[in-house]
């Protein structure tokens, strides 16, 4: 087990060895120079391009953007919705603890319920996973809100058919989970739906809490990359 540090340990920096920026602001400003240098982003809305910006910083990959699709309102309605101060809804606690809390317009309330006790009794009583059955939880709150999936996609499709019974219909659906079985085929659902929600997607297998994150974050404050 480690010594913890103490002033006498931490008083002096390691012997740099390396050669590499230490400026956080300069790395911060040439990591998204790069992106938007190396990523495509002209087939996206203009305003949902930060937003894709955002993501590829995430992901570390700038083939990112050639996946991603984005409905032409998503942007302008999600913002519109947190700045009404709807609450946010996800199918990750991951995904909530990457939320930037100073980010947000109204101090807006995050909300993840895969932990809730009663999540194991209707998962099974449905015979479906726990992220589906989590999404049961949300309720007549999730009218108007904005949703973000990056983990399961038996929480998209169920979020979906819930619509389809005639359920609450959120402002805007972040949908990238994650995924070799139905995580492709769940984005593709999504951007088909017929409900007239505004969605983003990130087409086939791809996807995450990380990307989910951080397009919430994107979407909280307006910026330039």
């Amino acid at each position: 087990m480690s010594a913890p540090l103490t002033p006498a340990t931490a008083s002096a920096p390691p012997t740099r060895r390396y050669a590499y920026e230490t400026d956080g602001q300069e790395i911060y400003r040439r990591s998204f120079a790069t992106i938007r240098a190396e990523a495509r982003l002209d087939h996206l809305p203009e305003e949902a391009r930060t937003v894709a910006v955002r993501m590829v910083h995430a992901s570390g990959d700038v083939a990112l953007t050639e996946h991603i699709a984005v409905h032409p309102r998503l942007v302008p309605d999600a913002r519109a919705a947190l700045r009404r101060g709807a609450p946010i809804f996800t199918d990750a606690q991951m995904i909530a603890a990457g939320v930037t809390r100073a980010r947000l317009p109204r101090d807006n309330e995050v909300v993840c319920t895969l932990r809730d006790e009663r999540v194991p009794a209707i998962a099974k009583a449905w015979g479906t996973t726990r992220s589906a059955a989590a999404v049961s939880l949300w309720g007549e709150r999730l009218e108007g809100a904005v949703v973000a999936i990056g983990n399961a996609p038996t929480a998209l499709f169920h979020l979906l058919e819930q619509i389809a019974d005639g359920g609450p219909r959120p402002a805007a659906i972040v949908g990238v989970p994650v995924g070799f079985i139905g995580s492709a085929e769940s984005k593709v659902a999504l951007a088909e739906n017929p409900y007239d929600v505004p969605w983003l997607v990130v087409h086939g297998r791809r996807g995450g809490s990380a990307l989910a994150a951080s397009a919430l974050n994107a979407l909280a404050r307006e910026e330039e990359l």
